[in-house]
């Protein structure tokens, strides 16, 4: 991956997962059928609406399951605040619908409370989970079990790409999702070539490594890759990085881009490109640095595939911008100080 033999050694395990990634998501993509039906058989029909609950890297995960579904289904997706439930005892009417707990753990004590509290008010419950004997796993009508193998560092990497392709297969199941036919099949193929070219991001990390702060900055299904490269860039490189909407950048917060602040933008072919070359030239007059990820960037996103589905070679894009960040920097984003692998509240 470049640098020094002794910045090598920093991040080994987070770096051996990513490399992983491919052979995870072709193991997930292969129970495609036996997922697509499960879920089928265990859902209402017709859904009233979708909930979904998660926490951490899992949560900007179903900020793309929420593009996916809505997509896909026509139907209402919301966002819970568990806190709703567990603090303030919300007891809303979710006959009819489906509650998605995602928790690579299976074991977060908050997600494990709202999924009970959302199944006694009348929901279906759907678990994505990295482990199928879960607390979260065993209260749900179906499980979507990632199958990714023990994960040792704490930034999750080969969890949170194999979350999105539960989602990506949930929106198969539920309704027409918004992409070809076929188009999830080659997923693995560009999560494979990304891994495999990694000088332009090496390049792209030497403008985070001094930067006091920075934004990254995605909109349409790239929001979920803006906000998770943000915290990847937080619990592993400590850059102080807050990931956003372009639409959000613009109502307000585009006034704090000053000459020192970095900004990340997330680029795929779609219709959320204009805005995001507008984005592109409002930060350039403000003489801020800027690292484009995507089409026509700095660092391109191999693959060629559907907007919804570039998410992914985005993905380990933001995954190497850490891991090369944390290392020019002499941090082990392996073991984050003050971070552990699975949060109890």
């Amino acid at each position: 991956m470049g640098g020094s033999p002794d910045s090598e050694a920093l991040g080994r395990n987070m770096e051996a997962e990513m490399g992983e990634q491919p052979a995870v998501l072709r193991g997930l993509l292969a129970s495609h059928t036996d997922i697509v039906d499960r879920v089928r058989r265990s859902i209402p029909d017709p859904v009233q609406g979708i909930v979904l609950v998660a926490r951490g890297s899992s949560d900007n995960a179903a900020v793309f399951g929420r593009y996916v579904l809505e997509s896909a289904t026509l139907r209402p997706v919301s966002m819970l605040f568990p806190s709703l439930v567990t603090l303030y005892g919300v007891a809303a009417d979710y006959r009819g619908w489906v509650a998605i707990g995602a928790s690579q753990s299976g074991e977060t004590p908050e997600i494990v409370e709202s999924m009970e509290r959302l199944r006694r008010a009348g929901a279906s419950a759907v678990a994505i989970t990295n482990d199928p004997s879960s607390p979260l796993a065993a209260l749900s009508d179906v499980t979507v079990a990632l199958g990714a193998g023990e994960e040792v560092a704490v930034p999750a990497t080969k969890t949170f790409t194999s979350q999105l392709a539960a989602f990506a297969l949930l929106g198969e199941a539920m309704g027409k999702a918004p992409w070809p036919r076929d188009a999830l099949e080659r997923v693995p193929a560009a999560v494979e070539a990304a891994l495999a070219d990694f000088e332009p991001v090496a390049g792209a990390a030497e403008a985070l490594v001094d930067a006091p702060s920075a934004f990254v900055v995605g909109r349409g299904y790239m929001l979920a890759v803006a906000l998770e490269a943000a915290l990847k860039l937080k619990e592993s490189a400590a850059v102080f990085a807050e990931g956003i909407s372009a639409a959000d950048l613009m109502h307000g917060p585009i006034a704090a881009v000053q000459p020192h602040t970095r900004v990340v933008l997330l680029r795929a072919r779609g219709p959320t490109d204009e805005e995001l070359e507008e984005v592109r030239r409002r930060v350039e007059a403000r003489a801020a640095r800027i690292v484009q990820v995507g089409a026509g960037g700095d660092v391109p996103l191999p693959g060629d595939l559907p907007e919804p589905l570039a998410v992914f070679p985005a993905t380990v894009r933001a995954q190497q911008l850490a891991l090369a960040t944390a290392r020019k920097r002499g941090l082990d984003p392996d073991q984050p100080p003050g971070l552990a692998k699975v949060t109890r509240f």
